[in-house]
């Protein structure tokens, strides 16, 4: 004897917050906002989720007639919807990585266990992650200094501290690893800038000399040309 088989609401529900994750990963590609969220070293994240939550959504859409259908609880409602909040947020709101405000909220570079070979710091071209590595310890501080004087060029947005001369800004960037949850905060205090020339969060490229002065790394500017924001506004190590 053949037995009804009815639509299954949890099943169906379920299917729906699987849709709607996959979505979310579709759009992040589409839109290529998965850059500000993610590394260089975890964005494969977004495409295989796309694809194994795509996979999952079909096969809870192919199985929603069951023999047995028990209907709804406010807890499957509740839980759903809290499922769901965070895709409405991500699409909902405008794209944006972390700026001015978030610097001095986050976890300063020199405290996090990344650090520069005193080789790397002895020659060759200087990157921010390599100044804010050779900063944790006295051998990098030490290869630092040797490069005092150096030409530099540095990219990074515009942030302007409490109290800061009118010449003085801080060129600050954010080193990710995983995800923007582990965002730390790499910066160096610019000076010789055209008073009010640039404003916060704006995106710069600064050339000049290097001095390190302690663990405070000084660039006395020669050139300072405003650029695009780019692509990947987050640093990988």
């Amino acid at each position: 004897m053949n037995t009804a088989r009815r639509l299954s609401p949890l099943r169906l529900l379920t299917a729906v917050v699987l849709s709607t994750w996959a979505g979310l990963f579709w759009f992040l590609i589409v839109s290529g906002r998965s850059n500000l969220y993610l590394s260089t070293r975890t964005d494969w994240v977004i495409p295989i989720g796309a694809v194994v939550l795509s996979a999952a959504a079909l096969g809870r859409f192919l199985s929603v007639r069951v023999t047995d259908a028990p209907g709804l609880t406010r807890r499957d409602l509740f839980q759903s919807a809290l499922m769901v909040l965070p895709v409405i947020a991500v699409v909902a709101l405008p794209p944006a990585s972390l700026g001015s405000y978030a610097a001095g909220r986050r976890s300063n570079f020199s405290s996090v266990a990344i650090s520069a070979s005193t080789e790397d710091l002895a020659s060759g071209e200087l990157s921010l992650i390599d100044l804010g590595g050779a900063i944790r310890s006295t051998e990098g501080l030490n290869a630092l200094t040797e490069r005092a004087g150096s030409e530099v060029s540095f990219d990074g947005f515009v942030v302007r501290d409490k109290g800061m001369p009118a010449d003085e800004f801080q060129l600050t960037r954010f080193i990710v690893t995983c995800c923007v949850a582990d965002a730390l905060e790499i910066n160096v205090r610019v000076v010789g800038v055209t008073p009010g020339r640039f404003s916060e969060d704006e995106w710069v490229n600064v050339e000049g000399l290097l001095y390190p002065l302690g663990t405070q790394i000084v660039v006395q500017a020669t050139e300072i040309t405003t650029i695009p924001k780019p692509k990947r506004p987050y640093l990988t190590p």
